[in-house]
């Protein structure tokens, strides 16, 4: 019976091992694939030391190849069991909504492009805002539930950026930023009355897509809070200008790819992407109307006042 028990165990070993060189190969392979989602993790959530050339995550990657390719060495008899185990979970998460297979490409994507292509932060540390001006009257002007304004939103994420396959955690995101771009390619810019500071409402401006910087940051906040984003209205003393609020360190990676690979190249090429994190590590995207894509230079930097409308 023992013995019988041990021919067994032997014979089902021998069918899984993998002839060689192919058990190298399969190893090397499977230790890439479980690399890039880990790295992508590791890379996400440490504190970047800000090391020259990124030489920090070089060394967090070759030292995850190296310690898996060791532990997968030490499996190699049950590889095509860790493989199947491996696709079975990408394929799961693929199916059902999860981390899948273009979850990981798109990440991937991201963070290299990041990592070569660093956004630029602005000053983050604000000691004492002041009394934003005229307060009661913007928070009235951003009417973002009025059917116009509603509708305005919409007809932008239907006029751009639909096409764009892939990225379905930042569908947010690109709707706002195809927004962005409807009045940014329409807007036009004229004083207020000489002697008086004139504020419209959003679904004012809506009807000639003109007026000053006060205007144009009411309209965009009540634009992109119309369709579910999170904008703020910074006032710098002689200015307001609109932003975004994207998220973390994470989205903004996806972010700073979205613009510059996907959704405005020509715009932002061979330029940074600019932002402010505030004081619980949220990053807030510039939308002003002197910038031609999402995260463009700011016009004055000097935050002294911020109204945020969630």
């Amino acid at each position: 019976m023992i013995k019988t028990e041990k021919i067994t165990y032997n014979a089902i070993k021998e069918k899984l091992q993998v002839k060689k060189p192919w058990d190298s190969i399969i190893i090397l392979a499977l230790n890439v694939l479980i690399s890039i989602p880990v790295f992508i993790i590791l890379h996400q959530n440490l504190i970047d030391p800000e090391w020259p050339l990124h030489l920090d995550r070089v060394l967090i990657f070759l030292s995850l190849l190296i310690i898996l390719q060791l532990v997968l060495r030490l499996l190699k008899t049950i590889i095509i069991i860790c493989l199947v185990l491996y696709l079975l979970a990408l394929l799961y998460g693929s199916a059902f909504g999860d981390y899948g297979f273009r979850s990981v490409f798109e990440d991937y994507q991201a963070m290299i492009y990041t990592m070569s292509e660093d956004p630029n932060p602005q000053d983050i540390i604000i000691s004492k805002l002041l009394p934003f001006p005229n307060k009661s009257e913007i928070l009235d002007a951003v009417d973002y539930n009025t059917p116009a304004v509603r509708n305005f939103a919409l007809s932008a994420t239907t006029k751009f950026f639909k096409e764009v396959k892939g990225h379905h955690d930042q569908r947010k995101m690109i709707q706002c930023f195809a927004v962005f771009k409807e009045i940014r390619d329409k807007w036009n810019y004229v004083n207020d009355p000489k002697g008086r500071e004139y504020i419209a409402y959003a679904s004012e401006s809506l009807e000639h897509f003109s007026g000053d910087c006060d205007d144009h940051a009411i309209l965009m906040a009540a634009s992109i809070r119309a369709i579910g984003g999170t904008p703020r209205i910074i006032h710098t003393g002689g200015h307001l200008y609109p932003e975004m609020l994207v998220g973390d360190m994470a989205d903004l990676e996806e972010a700073n790819y979205l613009i510059k690979e996907v959704l405005f190249p020509d715009e932002s090429r061979g330029k940074e992407i600019h932002y402010h994190i505030d004081e619980h590590g949220q990053v807030w995207l510039n939308l002003d109307y002197t910038a031609s894509y999402p995260g463009g230079p700011f016009m004055s930097e000097e935050i002294l006042g911020a109204l945020t409308l969630n």
